[in-house]
């Protein structure tokens, strides 16, 4: 199934490989490169680049290109969704899941990765499995080896592994039980000139921290379940129950782990929450340009805007920025052209605004087309789509579990043409 896998840094360093069946050599790595040279960003690397004797798929996370080498064919996804556990599971280790993080921590990489695949296939992807199997690094840990000559491997099996539940390990006990979910949605979406929706699409997830003793069965309803679409699940939700029902009846992991994914496309049930206006404009004759934007809430449900970004890439004609802006910091780099505006939270009383001269370089024609504005947010306590979970709800224990929803919302790709 999956042969090798190699980690690439954004400067093209191979700075990690690992192999499970025979050894794949690094050469294979030039058909990756030289689609990473043809791609204009690194998002835009293909997934999947045949060879003449491999596949290679990769996922790009963290400023690290992840590539697996196949020998025979495989269904894609099935590669690419393992590739994103061994990331979580990196991240769920090692707290980030960066270059620097991984060199130091490279024999337990190499524990886990022996036995997140055997031969090639999966095994255990689950984080709590995996560590009781392997136990994460801590520094009074990692200096008892470094004296002793131990290693972190677990010294029995766990008994999840030995259960028709592999993904809980038996005998978990907490004082304080509590369930707690998180859905967060993200919203992406291409604005036109006029204000009009031009294309949205949310993506949501809801991500679970479990801490519950026992082995307790929950279920989670939903007051508007028809809303979701393209819904991705955690291995322990029962899919037939759903697919009735519409209802999650679930034995949880024990921890963190994501419940389910899911996407919202429908043009009229995706609601936008802010709303950009503009005048940017450039005379043919003059070295002069005029820039104004105000940013203002729209259907936000009277919650509050904030950690809002706005970021625009210049023409290359322009030279220099003079702006002055009602809240937050501004910086216009006139090397790469870029204008950053952090805004910060949005009073609707008094809308944040940022004007000012654009100084255009002399002799040249007014640039073909005005530039694009990118925007970043996000709003506590509201799911965008409007889904709302209606109860949860606990069988198979006796205790009373304390039980918490947050919800959120976030701009995935938010863009407005002007």
């Amino acid at each position: 199934m999956i042969h090798s896998l190699f980690l690439i840094n954004a400067s093209g360093d191979i700075f990690l490989e690992k192999h499970w069946k025979s050894v794949v050599s690094r050469s294979v790595c030039d058909y990756f490169f030289e689609a990473q040279e043809r791609a204009s960003e690194a998002e835009n690397v293909p997934p999947v680049i045949p060879t003449p004797h491999h596949y290679l798929l990769s996922v790009y996370r963290h400023k690290i290109f992840f590539v697996a080498v196949i020998q025979s064919e495989v269904p894609p996804l099935f590669v690419i969704e393992f590739l994103h556990r061994v990331v979580d599971t990196f991240q769920d280790y090692f707290g980030v899941c960066s270059e620097v993080m991984i060199k130091d921590n490279v024999v337990v990489v190499y524990e886990v990765l022996e036995e997140m695949l055997d031969n090639g296939f999966p095994l255990a992807t689950e984080s709590n499995i995996l560590k009781e199997l392997i136990k994460p690094p801590t520094i009074l840990r990692t200096v008892v080896n470094t004296i002793t000559g131990s290693t972190n491997v677990g010294d029995q099996l766990p008994t999840g592994q030995l259960s028709v539940v592999p993904w809980r390990r038996t005998g978990v006990k907490y004082t304080n039980n509590e369930a707690y979910f998180d859905v967060i949605e993200e919203i992406d979406a291409i604005i036109d000139k006029s204000g009009s929706t031009i294309t949205a699409e949310i993506q949501g997830v809801i991500d679970a921290c479990v801490k519950l003793t026992g082995m307790p069965d929950l279920t989670l309803s939903f007051m508007n379940p028809r809303l979701l679409d393209d819904v991705s699940f955690h291995p322990c939700v029962r899919f037939k129950r759903w697919e009735s029902e519409r209802i999650l009846s679930f034995i949880p992991p024990d921890g963190n782990f994501r419940l389910l994914s899911y996407h919202v496309s429908a043009q009229n049930l995706v609601a936008i929450p802010v709303y950009v206006k503009h005048n940017i404009s450039f005379r043919d004759s003059s070295s002069l340009g005029r820039f104004e934007i105000t940013v203002g809430p729209k259907q936000t449900m009277g919650k509050t805007v904030e950690g809002v970004m706005v970021t625009s890439q210049m023409p290359k004609g322009v030279l220099n920025m003079t702006l002055a802006s009602s809240q937050g910091t501004h910086i216009f780099d006139p090397v790469t052209k870029l204008l950053s505006w952090d805004v910060g939270k949005i009073n609707p009383q008094k809308l944040p605004s940022l004007k000012g001269s654009m100084s255009l370089q002399a002799g040249t024609s007014k640039p073909d087309e005005n530039p694009t504005i990118n925007l970043q947010f996000k709003i506590q306590q509201l799911a965008i789509s409007g889904l709302k979970v209606n109860r949860l709800d606990m069988y198979g224990e006796k205790y009373k579990p304390f039980k918490g929803i947050k919800y959120m919302t976030k701009a995935g790709k938010f863009q407005v043409r002007t």
